[in-house]
C-alpha cells in the first residue's frame, strides 16, 4: 500500500461521512461550550487557591 492509494482511501472515507452531517444529534454546541468553560474556570480557581507562593 503506497501513499497515493492510502490518501485516495481516506478521501473516499471522508466523503462517505459527509452524508450523515458529522455531528451527533444529542450534542448541543452551546451546552458543550458552556460546560467546557465552566470546567476551565473551576480548574483556574483551584489552581489559584493552591498556588500560595506570592
Amino acid at each position: 500500500m503506497n501513499l497515493h492509494s492510502t490518501a485516495a482511501q481516506l478521501v473516499t472515507l471522508a466523503a462517505e461521512g459527509e452524508e450523515h452531517g458529522g455531528n451527533h444529534h444529542s450534542l448541543n454546541p452551546y451546552l458543550t461550550g458552556i460546560g467546557a468553560f465552566a470546567v476551565l474556570m473551576l480548574l483556574l480557581f483551584i489552581t489559584t487557591r493552591f498556588n500560595r507562593d506570592r
